[in-house]
């Protein structure tokens, strides 16, 4: 005998609009909006010297299209950024108390103004502020951490963790400028560095994969082993024969026609190296690919379920060890900047910590492309706001300046972000039933 449902016991499907009415209210971003509003204002605002000015310069000398110098001054822009920030908090606290979403202009227009006011107040009566100069080498500085950042996303959305991306970054730099110095030619050293990252992911998947050794750990002794090795290397041979074996090469800039000459963007997004532009590449078909293909569905299945992928036939493992050697040939490259893309020899420890900030990035990009790729400019930007900062004599203390990376770093892992959620299976060795 058959029963019908009645309207009563059929299954229903949350409404949305109600979810979001029943969800917990998070005030986690309106305080932080609200304490640096505060910092602004009482910091930056009072703190300012009456009658000092801050000049912002958005053009250099060759430019197509020049454009004036913007002069302030120092207290009454940081005290209208102040005001203007605290009017954006109290938004904030009035968005989330309604449970309205405010979208992503909120954060970028909150970090710009306040970036702005930051300046206005360091860079009073201490010289010019170099905008196109600032911004370029931010995006120079997040080259090795956006390569490293999509390193970690392919590797950890296929179920593998890459602690190893440090290890991976140093010796595609080592392999980049010993290849360049040997060929006489920094092309050669481009191609060259994928492999130092491949080689290092090699010995992640051996042991992650058929052994099924904790990936943190193996991790961390890989960056050990490869920060020894080229340490020993570079102190027996490197240095010996450094005009053999360790020449700075550098790649020559490529400026687009047209682009180029665009006032402030065109010099920093346009006129760089083939590194750089690989990574634009890279980062857009990455975007593309984990979401719009065949391959991304794979590497998503086997990082959230591999149990269910095996059962449709995907190898799991395979794929693993598959992705793992890509993400390592990306991390490859992110290092052959150190070197070849930034006109330096190879020098120990020279990745000094990226790989991990790179780490960082991928988390607080949310395992997404874009997010990452944000995330790593937000870290190089920083990077050279200290470095900028120190350059014109700011009043902060130059040992607070080089700790910003840093500590922006330990904001954004330590969950000032938002809730973030990994791949289900990251870090769980699977055999298959």
């Amino acid at each position: 005998m058959s029963t019908a449902l009645t309207p009563s016991t059929q299954p229903t499907t949350p409404d949305p609009s109600v979810a979001a009415l029943l969800a917990p209210r998070n005030w986690k971003m309106p305080v932080v909006y609200g304490i640096l509003a505060l910092v602004a204002v009482l910091w930056f605002g009072l703190g300012a010297q009456a009658g000092a000015h801050t000049v912002f310069r958005f053009s250099k000398d060759g430019d197509f299209l020049r454009l004036p110098d913007l002069v302030v001054g120092a207290k009454a822009a940081t005290l209208s950024v102040g005001i203007v920030l605290l009017a954006l908090a109290g938004f904030s606290w009035w968005s989330v108390a309604r449970r309205v979403r405010t979208g992503v202009w909120l954060p970028i227009v909150f970090g710009v103004l306040f970036v702005f006011g930051f300046l206005a107040w360091a860079g009073a009566d201490h010289g010019v502020i170099a905008t196109t100069s600032l911004l370029a080498g931010g995006l120079t500085l997040s080259v090795p951490l956006i390569f490293g950042a999509m390193s970690g996303l392919v590797g950890e959305r296929s179920g593998i963790v890459n602690i190893a991306i440090e290890g991976q970054l140093l010796a595609g730099a080592f392999v980049a400028a010993v290849t360049a110095s040997l060929a006489g030619n920094p092309y050669a050293g481009l191609v060259a560095a994928p492999l130092g990252g491949i080689i290092v992911a090699v010995i992640l998947v051996f042991f992650a994969v058929k052994y099924w050794v904790d990936q943190i750990i193996i991790g961390v002794v890989i960056n050990v082993l490869v920060t020894g090795i080229t340490s020993f290397l570079f102190s027996s041979v490197l240095a010996k024969d450094s005009s053999h074996w360790n020449t700075a090469f550098e790649l020559p800039k490529l400026p687009i026609p047209g682009l180029a000459q665009i006032p402030v963007l065109g010099p920093v997004l346009f006129d760089q190296n083939l590194l750089v532009y690989l990574m634009y590449v890279v980062v857009i078909a990455l975007h593309i690919l984990v979401f719009r293909s065949k391959w991304g569905l794979r590497m998503r299945a086997i990082g959230e379920h591999p149990k269910a992928a095996d059962t449709v036939g995907i190898k799991v493992n395979r794929w693993r060890v598959i992705n793992t050697l890509i993400a390592g040939a990306f991390a490859g490259l992110g290092g052959a900047f150190l070197t070849i893309g930034s006109g330096l020899a190879f020098a120990k420890d020279m990745s000094a910590g990226q790989g991990y900030i790179a780490l960082a990035a991928m988390i607080l990009g949310k395992w997404n492309p874009l997010g990452a790729l944000f995330a790593a400019l937000l870290f190089g930007f920083v990077t050279n706001l200290g470095n900028a900062l120190q350059a014109i004599g700011s009043p902060l203390p130059s040992d607070l300046l080089s700790m910003l990376p840093y500590i922006v770093t330990i904001f954004a892992v330590a969950g000032f972000v938002g809730r973030v959620r990994a791949p289900a299976a990251e870090g769980q060795p699977y055999a298959k039933q």
